[in-house]
């Protein structure tokens, strides 16, 4: 056998295991990638435990990932304690909804320009029995006639969701744990492939454009919720802290937020509050604006050096093709494209930096 030939049986070996290794682990796949992105976004939390425990990693991995955990999920477990409150009635008002239909809002035909549109849009699909589940293309809401199907649906796709969150943070541990070992090890990979410096290179720039979207996205859109939370309070929204967490959610992603404050002001209105709900409206854009217009763009585009298009190309496009993970890895792609753009503009096609 000559050497070349050994040399291919040799790649499709590695190749194999790889395939079945990625084959067995599919099922975990996505939240090793939240971990990943989580571990990486928080290690310097990791690195001031490790100071604080003087070195000893399993105790400052224990401590990392508590604190992780309580900045990253206790919001949502609020949201998702204040739901279980108003779980019957929501559940019950999904049912009706499903099984009767969901009139339409007459103020709603009264709104200038597009209010007659959506009103005979609502009227023609959400006004109508079974209406909801034609909406949701799967058909799942069609079999949900009573508020017992809605929570037993719920209750399992929750259910479902939180084993993921459990093994993501579990994940995270070791990686805290074993973060320093892995580094070298990609680190000595990534330079056999593709050559030390080009490898520096762009390795240094994932970590910096995962910290920037986690804080830029994340960490602002938990702003807004807050915000946004203290002004339905204040204009007697019922329920006021499950709008929040679902207005801090949704504000993650840009241009998410006004299907929170509108539908809080929509309700209002329906309930007589006309000056409240325009107060949460007007509210809401302002924060919207200053959020998405100011302070995203600074976060990510000055610690990454993107445009402003990029980070939004990046952002918008990650979640169209990969769905919420992909707010985080979008960026990093952009990132990566505009390091290869500007590494061809300074040393030309087929011309790289020295190899060490």
């Amino acid at each position: 056998m000559s050497e070349t030939q050994r040399d291919v049986l040799s790649a499709c070996f590695t190749l194999a295991i790889i395939i079945f290794a990625a084959f067995v682990t599919q099922r975990f796949f996505l939240p090793l990638v939240w971990a990943g992105i989580l571990c990486i976004a928080t290690w310097p939390l990791f690195a001031w435990a490790l100071r604080v425990c003087g070195g000893r990693a399993i105790a400052a991995a224990l401590i990392a990932t508590a604190i992780s955990a309580l900045i990253f999920v206790a919001p949502l477990a609020i949201g998702i304690a204040e739901a279980a409150h108003q779980a019957p009635a929501l559940a019950a008002l999904v049912a009706n909804a499903n099984n009767s239909g969901l009139a339409a809002p007459a103020w709603l035909a009264r709104v200038p320009m597009a209010g007659p549109a959506i009103f005979d849009w609502w009227s023609s699909t959400l006004g109508q029995p079974h209406g909801l589940s034609h909406l949701l293309q799967d058909g799942s809401v069609g079999r949900l006639h009573t508020a017992s199907e809605v929570l037993r649906s719920f209750g399992a796709t929750l259910l479902h969701r939180m084993i993921d969150v459990a093994f993501a943070f579990l994940a995270l541990f070791f990686f805290y744990k074993d973060g320093p070992a892995l580094v070298r090890q990609l680190d000595a990979i990534g330079s056999h492939c593709v050559g030390r410096a080009r490898w520096q290179l762009y390795a240094t720039k994932v970590p910096t454009a995962i910290r920037a979207t986690v804080n830029g996205l994340v960490l602002v859109g938990l702003a807004e919720g807050v915000l946004l939370g203290i002004v339905y309070q204040v204009a007697g929204m019922p329920s006021a802290v499950l709008w929040a967490a679902a207005t801090g959610v949704l504000a993650i992603i840009p241009f998410g937020a006004p299907l929170a404050f509108l539908c809080v002001a929509g309700l209002l209105a329906a309930n007589g509050a006309t000056g409240a709900a325009i107060g949460v409206t007007v509210a809401g854009v302002v924060v919207l604006f200053i959020a998405d217009h100011f302070v995203r763009p600074t976060i990510i585009g000055n610690a990454t050096k993107l445009p402003f298009l990029a980070v939004l190309l990046g952002i918008l496009g990650g979640v169209e093709t990969l769905g919420l993970i992909g707010l985080f890895i979008g960026p990093v792609v952009m990132t990566l494209f505009v390091t290869l753009w500007h590494e061809e503009k300074l040393f030309g096609p087929g011309v790289r930096p020295a190899q060490m």
